[in-house]
């Protein structure tokens, strides 16, 4: 895998400095400090990932690869919103949601993230694919879909495991 050259559209310049990759685009601005052992070099509108270690060869070509998506095209990760009450809501860069309990759960947008609500679904976009990740999973933790009545945030496409409910006892008359 990372023998691979990871290719580099039009709109995006990459420049290497020593250990530090950055990555511009329409979108916007990513930079990432590679590890000991790692170097990059661009080549014929490619970079190209040599490094001493192989377990880090892999990961390197993926997280530059992740940058120039990012970059160029950007990451979304989308959650479904399951249950009666539970409602969702933008307000500036603000996600506000109903999700029972007493209070309303406000989440304030971190920097170079945007929500976008439409019906039962959030989506959360960025250029980081990290950040977005961890902040999809953030909103998710306030209430994950329970396997009873699969109320509740989770991702699009995430299949919940149902469980069966109490079964009833059976009574024995003398």
């Amino acid at each position: 895998m990372g023998r691979l050259p990871v290719p580099i559209p039009e709109a995006v310049t990459v420049t290497v400095n020593s250990n530090r990759i950055s990555v511009i685009g329409p979108k916007g601005q990513l930079e990432w400090t590679m590890p000991d052992g790692v170097e990059a070099k661009i080549e014929e509108g490619r970079v190209m990932i040599t490094a001493k270690l192989s377990n880090l060869h892999g990961l390197s070509r993926s997280l530059i690869n992740n940058m120039v998506y990012g970059v160029s095209q950007g990451w979304s990760k989308t959650l479904e919103l399951t249950g009666t009450g539970y409602r969702a809501s933008t307000s500036g860069t603000e996600l506000n949601l109903s999700l029972g309990f007493s209070h309303p759960v406000k989440i304030p947008a971190p920097e170079g993230i945007t929500f976008e609500v439409v019906e039962n679904k959030i989506k959360v976009l960025g250029i980081d694919k990290v950040k977005v990740g961890e902040v999809a999973a953030k909103i998710r933790s306030w209430r994950p879909a329970d396997p009873y009545k699969a109320k509740g945030l989770k991702y699009e496409g995430e299949i919940i495991r149902r469980k069966a409910g109490k079964a009833a006892k059976a009574e024995i008359k003398i």
